[in-house]
């Protein structure tokens, strides 16, 4: 539980922190800031996609396959593969705001350091994620914090001397950008370049095919459900941003269960049961949060109950069967696992082009109940034993 606890801190902090700067760059800048938090949304599923290759599987291979160098080889690929992805982005910046019916004079500036703040975090991801297989948390812990801190108090406190969008921008991400070449210089030893893709995806290929999917879900789901005005983008955005961090933080479940796994230290019971007071606290942090921001957005309260109430029933569900799948990915077949993942996440995909502005909460609840009965009908077909302590 601890574990589980130090993880999600870093986590916590790095899905808050935006949450924040936003909307006090709302209040400081311009109040149109705040939507940055949506617009950028879906591209943090990109970065996410990077990490689980060169990060989650260049780590579990280091350990499993006795490869060093994929370590060092796998934070290269994923700098520069992260590097190349977000900065085509940067570079057509207003196409893709255009895309999602937004304006580019508005959001150009901090859109474009939007993304780039995110290549940095995906710098720091690769390198926490290190530090985790190292059962180095505390050292983690503190980097996030610093990161966060300097991300939040650089961007806040620029905004209070100056109304330029550019010297806020640019001064921020200069100030960051050399505290994460510290941190990577320090914690990625840098050894001779060899790496084995094809295990690296192997290791964690169901949640990489899944978070490519959710660069799509959230892509066209959130456009398609923002053709139905207003009061639904209010709505949808209100119940994201109560439920987004605690969902970021939930994946601290697979990120523990994959280290014990790795490391053949595993408990099924015992995951599975501080997994859900984890959850249980995400739960109700979500309501609390929803009953204070409530009078601030003042949204359609009946819609905002259906997309919220979704998402945080299939939160409660969510340690499961993703406790299961991570287990069946790493022990069983992870063929098996991806091609079951993707069925799921093929379901959310066409989900999100139905003609309704509930199309991402319905292709939510159709991949739950799919994950849910596939991963128990395979444990217990090929009665696999959980428990390796």
């Amino acid at each position: 539980m601890n574990r589980l606890l130090r993880t999600g801190f870093d986590t916590l902090l790095t899905s808050v922190t935006p949450i924040a700067i936003w909307f006090l760059l709302g209040i400081l800048v311009d109040k149109n800031l705040i939507n940055i938090f949506t617009l950028i949304y879906p591209i943090q599923f990109i970065i996410s996609s990077i990490k689980s290759i060169f990060g989650v599987g260049a780590n579990i291979s280091a350990i499993r396959d006795r490869t060093k160098e994929n370590v060092f080889s796998g934070f290269l690929c994923g700098a520069i593969l992260g590097l190349i992805i977000l900065g085509c982005i940067i570079i057509n910046i207003d196409k893709y705001i255009n895309f999602m019916n937004m304006e580019s004079g508005i959001y150009r500036t901090f859109a474009i350091y939007a993304v780039a703040q995110m290549f940095l975090q995906l710098l720091l991801n690769l390198s926490l994620c290190k530090l985790y297989y190292e059962n180095k948390h505390k050292l983690a812990n503190k980097c996030s914090l610093t990161f966060n801190l300097i991300n939040f108090c650089s961007l806040i406190i620029m905004s209070l001397i100056t109304k330029n969008q550019i010297q806020i921008t640019s001064i921020s991400f200069v100030i960051t950008l050399i505290f994460v070449l510290v941190i990577v210089l320090r914690t990625i030893e840098k050894t001779k370049f060899k790496i084995n893709i094809i295990k690296c995806i192997r290791y964690d290929s169901a949640f990489l095919f899944a978070e490519i999917s959710m660069f799509i879900i959230y892509l066209f789901g959130f456009k398609n459900s923002f053709d139905f005005g207003e009061k639904y983008i209010l709505a949808i955005s209100f119940a994201t941003l109560i439920t987004d961090t605690q969902w970021d933080i939930s994946d601290t479940i697979k990120t523990v269960a994959q280290i014990d796994i790795t490391k053949k230290e595993f408990s099924y019971s015992e995951h599975l049961k501080n997994s859900k007071k984890l959850v249980l606290g995400l739960i109700v942090s979500s309501i609390a949060m929803g009953i204070v921001l409530y009078p601030i957005y003042k949204v359609d309260i009946k819609t905002t109950l259906i997309v919220a109430g979704i998402e945080l029933i299939s939160m409660y569900i969510y340690p499961i069967y993703l406790t299961k799948l991570t287990y069946i990915q790493l022990e069983h077949s992870a063929l098996k696992a991806t091609i079951h993942k993707q069925i799921s996440n093929i379901i959310r995909i066409m989900c999100s082009f139905i003609l309704s502005p509930f199309c991402t909460s319905i292709g939510l609840v159709a991949s739950v109940i799919y994950q849910l009965v596939v991963t128990d009908i395979i444990v217990r077909k090929n009665k696999i034993n959980m428990e390796m302590k």
